[in-house]
């Protein structure tokens, strides 16, 4: 997949365009890039994403702004997996936050991109204060020789499937259905960091500690199953666990975000991780004593076997 940093050179030749945050590529947007894909067959184009570089949120309500799906790098991974040929990463800043729909329609659909088809969903909003939606697409595709295409949004159950729902699933916990809203597990990325040796000084269980950015979004608090993978390394199955460790500090103590590699020893410190969760094993608690805390570890980490193996 080709990558343009918006205001590189543009592309050559004409594309079949579609527009968005496209926070988790999710089986929403999958469906958009299957139809931006078809147009493109048919029209000889090349199919192309408009993404941001950062979740256009954080610049226009940042009290408010999401905690993201993915951050870029992974986005660009997801959007290249699902065939597209092109994607062009538009800064979002102030300024462009100020400019109005029909010079972004002008300036990246068809000035950079040569826009033959725009493909959005059919709630789709865009520009200064969301004046673009799409009608206003419409009435531009008709000035400017571009068909719109809009498409319906896909549902499982009695909702939409949206970023804001995983995002909802995600914090709760619920990873296994978040997981068949995104098309796969949901995974968070980091550098494996030193912790403060607890879990395995004390407990006799060796944990590798993953720093996830903050603005990246990390399940709620508990217990997991999942798969730890070092690029180049191998992907091993793990106990994870995310929370404030209460059993030795207060409630008030950051966030951690640590596993442990089932049948794997070895230093990790400064790779770069992925984590995938698979399932909530159990919510996190406090216990009486470093050795019942030990105990129930270990009743999670064949928990967390078992749930990896059926």
């Amino acid at each position: 997949m080709q990558v343009i940093r918006h205001p590189s050179p543009c592309p050559e030749g004409a594309s079949v365009v579609t527009i968005g945050a496209y926070d988790g590529v999710h089986l929403g947007h999958l469906a958009l890039l299957g139809e931006v894909k078809r147009r493109a067959a048919q029209l000889g184009a090349a199919s192309a994403v408009v993404t941001f570089d950062r979740h256009p949120a954080t610049v226009v309500r940042p009290e408010s702004a999401p905690r993201l799906l993915c951050d870029l790098d992974q986005k660009l991974e997801l959007l290249e997996r699902a065939g597209v040929d092109r994607t062009l990463v538009v800064r979002f800043d102030a300024e462009r936050s100020r400019e109005s729909a029909e010079d972004f329609v002008r300036e990246v659909l068809v000035g950079c991109l040569s826009a033959r088809a725009v493909v959005v969903g059919a709630d789709f909003h865009f520009g200064h204060a969301r004046r673009g939606n799409l009608e206003l697409l419409s009435a531009m595709g008709r000035e400017l020789g571009f068909e719109v295409v809009g498409v319906s949004l896909v549902s499982r159950g009695s909702e939409p499937v949206s970023s804001t729902r995983i995002r909802r699933l995600v914090a709760a916990g619920e990873v296994e259905e978040a997981a068949s809203l995104l098309g796969r597990d949901y995974e968070v990325r980091g550098q494996v960091v030193p912790g403060d040796r607890r879990a395995g000084a004390e407990l006799g269980f060796p944990t590798a500690n993953v720093a996830v950015p903050p603005e990246v979004l990390v399940p709620g608090d508990g217990i997991y199953a999942g798969w730890f993978e070092v690029p180049g390394q191998g992907c091993h199955p793990a106990a994870v666990y995310v929370g404030r460790r209460p059993t030795f500090y207060g409630a008030d103590a950051p966030a951690t975000l640590e596993a442990y590699l089932i049948g794997f020893s070895g230093d990790l410190y400064g790779d770069r991780a992925r984590v995938r969760f698979v399932r909530r094993i159990r919510s996190d608690q406090a216990f009486g004593s470093a050795g019942e805390l030990a105990a129930q570890m270990s009743r999670d980490i064949d928990a967390a076997r078992a749930a990896l193996s059926a």
